[in-house]
């Protein structure tokens, strides 16, 4: 404990007073002519450098300052990534404003309340298909002053375009800068820097406030454990509505000066990936298991006796991750077979998907499947799990690339407390835990206890070497009738270990067995198909065939192999249709909304119990 603490007062004196604002101008005066943001242009890149970029997210600060904005008000921001969106949040903080991204797949209704909920007074939108998202509910928003348009901008003057706000701005800096300069050097590290909203699993998201110092804790003790160099390359791809992409993508490169270059849709990734062969890469467990399947489609095309080498190239690559992990033995033997296949074939299939310069691969949000973990640790990648919150600025354990454990959340964060309460319960006390939700006291009433320990709401449990283990959700635990604890995600990451299973949701709370409602996946399934001479005009018909039955049958009597026998699915139904954030099944943080799926495909669940009583 003694440890904790003082390595917490460190990373603390090392922080101290410092601002999100004031790292910028630290980090653009050190390396004014480094790239900093790229967005895809054409064929190639524009780059801004980081002299460049907060020249620009000075004048925006003063055109925000221009149209009214007054300390502590919100800028709602909804566009694909790309530099005008950090521009744009940056600009608003350093008008002593605060950021506020909003999922872009939110319905009219949730945008009305997250931006009221927020107290949004400004919104910058990056076009068409924003605004269509927005102007429903436009006329509810009496507080939203002005909607700043990337493009297309309406004739209307509730409306601004981003080139007249620069226009504006530029002009006002050059005026007088010393506006801008108090505004900015106002700012302190309580501040609140961005609100971010729950992406509503449960019922209505929930803002939660995190604060300059928040941030910069975050970003030292993730700086403690990644080790990553300056200067970096990067892609940001995943939604700034979501806690991780801001601190890796956002704050943490304005300590590092990386590079971050834009994917502005997740279809472009594997381009943008071999375009920049980014050092750090972060995926949610879906985007890791969709970027497998679509390389195992791949490797399936090839002669039997190329995808035999690969096969065991990769046995020497499993072997070798699993024997540098924390405890490991990392044998002469062990090492001359992975070094040898390395150079061989898994560097060569590295570089192909753009990660032969990876340094720190990871995941989070949901549990990544074992056998993906193990698919490429084949390719000498150490996918390792992080563990976190919105509510704890992100993550609070984690895995490291010299300190790692499969299977694992990892072990506690530089300066974090973290605990197994008696019930089971994952708590964590640490500079990282947020101040409690916006405008709802009651909803944060359970969240921080009196000595300061976060309540996670998981399960969980921690190994004599301090790694610590995610269970399942304290609330989705499915109880059956004949009182057994079943955690439905290990038997979901069971299911979806066959290629053809795209998603799974297991259900059997109160019920005297786990039955299961699965997706086929979109990007591998057709290929399957075709490569047997499966005729289909359709994936919903496709669903419905019965070679496809046969082996989704086949996949799920695999999965209960693995299971105990009160997890075994007895009975499952097989849609034709994948789960989207669209489609209301997933958040837009691409986890399960069970309850949804749940009242969605009662009627199927209903009829997997049959007369089961």
């Amino acid at each position: 404990m003694t440890d904790v603490l003082e390595i917490r007062a460190e990373i603390e004196r090392e922080i101290a007073g410092l601002t999100v604002c004031e790292q910028l101008r630290r980090t653009a005066e050190r390396h004014p002519d480094a790239p900093a943001y790229s967005d895809p242009q054409g064929e190639g890149w524009a780059t801004l450098t980081y002299a460049e970029a907060r020249q620009r997210v000075l004048e925006i600060a003063a055109g925000f300052a221009a149209l009214g904005l007054e300390p502590g008000d919100t800028v709602a921001l909804m566009m694909v990534n790309r530099s005008e969106h950090v521009l744009a949040d940056l600009g608003a903080v350093h008008a002593g404003g605060v950021g506020c991204t909003v999922y872009a797949t939110f319905a009219p209704d949730q945008i009305a309340y997250v931006a009221a909920d927020a107290g949004a007074r400004y919104a910058v939108l990056g076009g068409p298909a924003d605004l269509a998202r927005w102007r429903p509910v436009l006329d509810r928003l009496d507080g939203l002053r002005k909607v700043v348009m990337l493009e297309g901008a309406p004739d209307d003057e509730r409306f601004l375009s981003w080139q007249d706000l620069l226009d504006l701005g530029r002009a006002r800096l050059a005026e007088d800068p010393a506006p801008v300069e108090a505004r900015w050097r106002a700012v302190t590290a309580d501040d609140v820097v961005t609100v971010l909203y729950t992406s509503g699993t449960t019922g209505r998201p929930k803002g939660v406030p995190l604060t300059h110092a928040n941030m910069l804790y975050e970003v030292a003790a993730t700086d403690r454990v990644t080790r990553l160099p300056e200067r970096g390359t990067q892609i940001s791809y995943l939604t700034y509505a979501h806690i991780a992409e801001r601190v890796l993508s956002l704050y943490l490169p304005l300590v590092k000066a990386s590079h971050v270059s834009f994917c502005t849709d997740l279809a472009g990734l594997g381009a943008a990936l071999g375009q920049v062969r980014p050092m750090l890469f972060f995926g949610v467990p879906r985007v890791w298991e969709k970027m497998m399947a679509r390389l195992q489609a791949v490797l399936a095309t090839q002669p039997e006796e190329r995808q035999a080498a690969v096969r065991r190239a990769m046995a020497a690559g499993v072997a070798y991750v699993e024997a540098c992990q924390f405890g490991g033995v990392l044998t002469p033997e062990i090492e001359a077979a992975y070094e040898e296949a390395d150079a061989g074939l898994l560097s060569v299939i590295r570089g192909m998907i753009g990660f032969d310069r990876a340094e720190w691969t990871a995941t989070g949000a949901a549990p990544l499947p074992a056998e993906v973990q193990r698919f490429y640790a084949g390719l000498g990648l150490k996918v390792i799990d992080v563990y976190g919150m919105t509510e704890t600025t992100g993550a609070f354990t984690g895995n490291a690339p010299d300190c790692y454990r499969l299977g694992t959340v990892g072990r506690a964060e530089p300066g974090v407390e973290v605990r197994i309460a008696e019930d089971g319960e994952i708590l964590t006390r640490s500079p990282l835990n947020t101040r409690g939700y916006l405008n709802a006291p009651d909803a944060g009433a359970g969240l921080v206890d009196a000595d300061g320990w976060l309540h996670t709401g998981d399960i969980g449990t921690v190994d004599a070497d301090g790694f610590y283990r995610v269970i399942d959700r304290k609330k989705e635990l499915i109880i059956t009738s004949g009182g057994e604890n079943i955690s439905p995600a290990e038997i979901e990451n069971r299911l979806k270990e066959h290629v053809l299973i795209g998603q799974a949701l297991a259900y059997g709370d109160n019920r005297p067995y786990p039955v299961a409602v699965l997706t086929l996946d979109a990007d591998v399934a057709p290929g399957w198909a075709r490569a047997r001479g499966i005729a289909f005009a359709s994936l919903d018909e496709l669903a419905g065939h019965p070679e496809v039955l046969k082996e989704v049958e086949a996949a799920v009597e695999a999965a209960n192999a693995r299971l105990a026998r009160v997890q075994q699915v007895k009975r499952w139904a097989l849609l034709g249709a994948e789960w989207t954030a669209e489609t209301e099944e997933l958040t837009p943080s691409l986890k399960l909304k069970r309850r949804v799926i749940h009242a969605k495909y009662a009627t199927t669940i209903e009829a997997l119990y049959g007369d089961a009583t």
